[in-house]
C-alpha cells in the first residue's frame, strides 16, 4: 500500500491513536471514508486514510470507528479482499449494501456524537448516516491525520498541462459557454465543481497528480457568465498554462476557497450533492448563499464524446489492439510451459504497451487473477501474494492504457492449457459471454437508463442459477479516468438515460470462490440506431475493444446460431483490423485464433 507506516505496529496501534484524539475532540466516533477532497475513486498516497487505518487497499469503502468496536463497509467486488487485508479481532467486515453503515450505526451508536471530515464526504453520504439516528459532527480537522503524522506522504505537485484540441475536440472557451448557459438558464449565479474531472475536461487541462488517471488535481467555481476561478496548488502551474487558460479563468490558491464561498452572499449556487463535499453547502449557507442541489453542470457533458473523442477513442483502442494480441500471442506459448507468475504476466503485457506510440500509463493496475485470485473481483497481486500461473487453469487479465486520445479497459479469460478444459467450466465461461454478446447487441429506445439494461447481460447466467456480485459496466473517461458517471449498468446506479456518444463497459462475470473467476468486458460506444416503428428515436452499441475472445473455452453448442454468427464477424473484425500491424508469427496465430467457432 501507498501510505505511511504510521503509528506503532500497524494496525492496532493505528486504531488506538486515533481513539485517543477522538475522546480528546469529545466525539465518540469517526467516519473514514476511501475518497479524498475531491472524491474520487483514486486517490493519491496523501490521502490513502482507509489503507492507512485498516490495511484494505480496494478502491472503494468506508470504516467506522466507535470506542469499543470498528467496522469496515465495501461492496462486492472487494468482499474476499477486504477479509484478506483486515484483522478481524479489530475490524467487523460487512457488506455495504447488504449490511449498509447506516444500519449498523443504528444498531451500535444511536444518539451518540460521531464525527466526520466534512471535506472528504458528500451531503447525500452524510444525510444517509444521519438517518441512523447518530448525531453526525463536521470536524474542523481530521483527527485520523493527526494520528497518521510525520510519515505522511506530500500531496502530489505534478505539473498541469493543455490538452491538444486535436484530442479535446472543442475548445474550453466553448465548454465554458454552454456550462455558463444551464446556471443561466436555471436561474442559478455559480457552481462549485468540487470533482477534479470537471475542471479537467472544462478547461482542457490534464496532469500527472495520479498515477492512472491523468488529473492536475483542482476544483473550480463555474460562474453564469462563463469566467471560472481555479483552485490550484501554483507549484502545479507555469507560463504555458497561463496562456492556456486565459483571462476568463482567475488562479487562486486552495486555501483561499473560504473567501470565494464568503463573495457568494446572496447569490444561488449548485451544488452536487453526491460530487461535492459538505464543507462547500456548510460555507455556502454560512456566508447567506442560496444552495441549489443540482448535478454537476459538466459531467453528462463530459460523458457524452463528441466527435473527436470518438474517434480518438476508436484510435486508441486500435493502438491497443496491437499490444493485447502480442500479449496473448505470447501467452498462448508461455503459459503450458509454467515458470510465470501473476507479476510476470502483468509485467509482459505492460511491456508490450509500453511499446505502443503514445502510450502513456495503465488506466489502472493491471488485475491479473491466477486460478482462485481470479474469483476475487478486484484483486490486485502484490509480492506477498503472487501466485504461479499452472498449467490448466483460469486466468483472468483486467487491464487497460492511457493514450492522449483515449482511455482502454479491456478483461480476458484464459486457459492455460495444454489440457482441454473442463465442461463445466466451458459452460460457465460460454453463459457469460452469451450475456456479453447480449448486450453488445441490444438496441433500445432512447430514455432508457443503465439500471433498466444490466439484467440483460445477466439472463443467460440467471437461468442457470449464477450471478455475479458488481455491475455489468460503467463509463469511460476521455484520457481522464478509467470509471466515469453518471451512467452504469448496475441495479445500484442511478436511472441516468444512455445517451448517444458515451463509452461504457460490458463486463459480465462468473466467480466461484476458490477456484476460479471468469470476467469478459469489451467498451462500447453508444450510437444512432435509427428510429422504432412509431418513430421514436433507438440507440445501439458499437464495439471499440479488438481483441479475441479464449475459443478453448467456448461452448459452441450453447450459442445460439445468431450468438455464433456474431461472434465468428467480431472475430473476422479482431483479424482484418489487427492483423495487418502486426509482426508475421503474432499475425498468424491471431488469425486462427480468430478463424470461425
Amino acid at each position: 500500500m501507498s501510505a505511511g507506516t504510521g503509528t506503532g505496529a500497524f494496525p492496532a496501534a493505528r486504531l488506538e491513536a486515533l481513539r485517543r484524539n477522538l475522546a480528546a475532540l469529545g466525539v465518540e466516533g469517526f467516519v473514514v471514508p476511501r475518497s479524498d477532497e475531491y472524491l474520487g475513486e483514486y486517490v493519491p498516497g496523501s490521502a490513502e486514510r482507509l489503507a492507512w487505518l485498516t490495511g484494505f487497499t480496494g478502491s472503494a469503502g468506508l470504516a467506522i470507528v466507535l470506542p469499543e468496536r470498528a467496522a469496515v463497509f465495501t461492496d462486492g467486488r472487494y468482499t474476499t479482499q477486504v477479509a484478506a487485508q483486515t484483522d478481524p479481532a479489530l475490524w467487523e467486515r460487512r457488506h455495504i449494501t447488504e449490511e449498509p453503515a447506516a444500519d449498523w450505526l443504528r444498531e451500535h451508536a444511536k444518539g451518540r456524537r460521531v464525527g466526520y471530515d466534512p471535506r472528504l464526504m458528500p451531503e447525500s453520504a452524510v444525510e444517509k448516516l444521519a438517518a441512523s439516528g447518530a448525531e453526525l459532527v463536521p470536524l474542523d480537522g481530521n483527527p485520523l491525520d493527526a494520528a497518521w503524522g510525520a510519515d505522511r506522504p506530500a500531496p502530489p505537485m505534478a505539473r498541469a498541462v493543455p490538452q491538444a484540441a486535436e484530442h479535446a475536440g472543442q475548445g474550453a472557451e466553448e465548454k465554458r459557454e454552454a456550462a455558463a448557459a444551464a446556471l443561466r438558464a436555471a436561474g442559478e449565479d455559480a457552481a462549485v465543481l468540487a470533482d477534479a474531472h470537471s475542471t479537467a475536461w472544462l478547461l482542457n487541462i490534464r496532469g500527472g497528480d495520479l498515477e492512472n488517471t491523468p488529473l492536475a488535481l483542482s476544483q473550480g467555481l463555474l460562474r453564469a457568465d462563463g469566467t471560472v476561478d481555479l483552485f490550484i496548488a501554483p507549484a502545479k502551474v507555469d507560463e504555458v498554462l497561463r496562456g492556456h487558460l486565459g483571462n476568463a479563468v482567475a488562479l487562486r490558491m486552495p486555501e483561499e476557497w473560504p473567501e470565494a464561498l464568503r463573495a457568494m452572499a446572496g447569490k444561488r449556487v449548485r451544488v452536487d450533492p453526491d460530487l461535492t463535499p459538505a464543507w462547500f453547502a456548510m460555507r455556502l449557507r454560512e456566508a447567506g448563499a442560496t444552495v441549489v442541489t443540482g448535478e454537476d453542470p459538466v459531467r453528462l457533458p463530459r460523458a457524452r464524446k463528441n466527435a473527436v473523442e470518438q474517434a480518438g477513442a476508436r484510435a486508441a483502442h486500435a493502438r491497443d489492439a496491437l499490444a493485447l494480441a502480442r500479449f496473448l500471442h505470447w501467452f498462448a506459448g508461455e503459459a503450458p510451459r509454467g515458470g510465470q507468475t501473476e507479476i510476470t504476466v502483468a509485467g509482459k503485457l505492460l511491456e508490450f504497451r509500453r511499446a505502443l506510440p503514445l502510450f502513456r500509463a495503465e488506466s489502472f493496475p493491471a488485475i491479473s487473477g491466477a486460478g482462485p485470485n481470479g474469483a476475487i473481483v478486484h484483486y490486485r497481486v502484490t509480492p506477498e501474494t503472487d501466485r504461479a500461473i499452472g498449467r490448466d487453469e483460469c486466468y483472468l487479465i483486467d487491464s487497460g492504457a492511457q493514450f492522449p486520445d483515449g482511455t482502454t479497459d479491456v478483461t480476458r479469460t484464459l486457459w492455460t492449457g495444454p489440457g482441454e478444459a473442463p465442461a463445466e467450466l466451458r459452460e460457465r465461461y460460454t453463459r457469460v459471454l452469451r450475456g456479453h454478446i447480449a448486450l453488445a447487441t441490444l438496441t433500445f429506445p432512447k430514455g432508457v437508463a443503465g439500471p433498466h439494461l444490466d439484467a440483460i447481460a445477466r439472463r443467460p447466467l440467471w437461468d442457470a442459477g449464477m450471478d455475479y456480485d458488481h455491475g455489468t459496466g460503467h463509463g469511460v473517461g476521455s484520457f481522464l479516468s478509467v470509471h466515469e458517471g453518471p451512467v452504469a449498468f448496475s441495479r445500484a446506479a442511478k436511472p441516468v438515460p444512455v445517451e448517444e456518444g458515451m463509452i461504457l463497459s460490458d463486463e459480465p462475470g462468473f466467480y466461484l470462490p476458490g477456484a476460479y473467476g471468469i470476467r469478459i468486458e469489451n467498451l462500447l460506444l453508444v450510437r444512432s440506431a435509427g428510429q422504432g416503428v412509431s418513430g421514436r428515436p433507438w440507440l445501439g452499441f458499437e464495439t471499440l475493444t479488438l481483441a479475441p475472445y479464449e475459443r478453448r473455452l467456448i461452448l459452441p453448442t450453447l450459442l445460439t446460431p445468431a450468438e455464433r454468427e456474431w461472434v465468428d464477424v467480431y472475430h473476422a473484425r479482431v483479424a482484418s483490423e489487427v492483423a495487418p500491424g502486426l509482426e508475421p508469427e503474432v499475425a498468424a496465430w491471431l488469425r486462427q485464433a480468430c478463424a470461425p467457432l
